[in-house]
């Protein structure tokens, strides 16, 4: 997979809304990215985001948005309105809503009727392992990312780009097996002749 490409992942979550200060300050938080759950992108394709994923990358200029749009700004990390932490569970954020901002007011209340519950996270991936398994299967570790943002989403799901590159990535290493056997089929006949 091109490191270079931004790539996004998604999690069906459970976003709540939370009410400080008497009402004054309104949040949206919940787990935008879990560990260690294997996630089938296409028949025979899985991926597992490693708990050590995020550990270099929370310094970052992070963004919270709605929908993945960088016009429709829900929080920063740098301003102070996100606050983003790594447990054992996953990367939990939270965004502090402005009142003034009639689409993070509309995102707040589709969150708070349960009409959005989901989110995602738009990533590099800097470091990862390819298990190719026994039965056929191929399974990707997401072990080091380089965080962009985070995201409530409408309707989130694996970008087709994202699982088209890992199509194409099984895809080569089948070639390679292909070549690798004709390989030593070659190199075994010579040492017969």
């Amino acid at each position: 997979m091109d490191r270079d490409q931004k790539v996004t992942r998604t999690l069906q979550a459970d976003l709540k809304t939370r009410e400080e200060q008497d009402g004054q300050d309104l949040y949206i938080e919940g787990y935008f990215a879990v560990f260690n759950r294997e996630t089938e992108l296409f028949p025979g394709g899985y991926e597992e985001l490693a708990s050590e994923a995020f550990n270099e990358t929370l310094g970052n200029d992070i963004r919270a948005l709605i929908n993945h749009d960088s016009r429709l700004v829900l929080g920063r990390n740098k301003s102070g309105t996100l606050e983003l932490k790594v447990d054992a569970h996953g990367l939990w954020g939270r965004a502090k809503i402005n009142r003034f901002d009639s689409d993070a007011m509309n995102m707040y209340a589709r969150v708070q009727r349960r009409d959005v519950d989901q989110c995602s996270f738009g990533f590099n991936i800097l470091e990862e392992q390819t298990e190719f398994r026994e039965d056929g299967t191929v399974k990707w570790t997401i072990r080091k990312v380089d965080l962009h943002e985070v995201s409530v989403c409408t309707f989130p799901a694996y970008a087709d780009t994202g699982v088209q590159a890992r199509k194409e990535d099984l895809e080569q290493h089948k070639v390679r097996r292909i070549e690798q056997r004709k390989h030593q089929a070659k190199e075994r006949l010579k040492r017969w002749h």
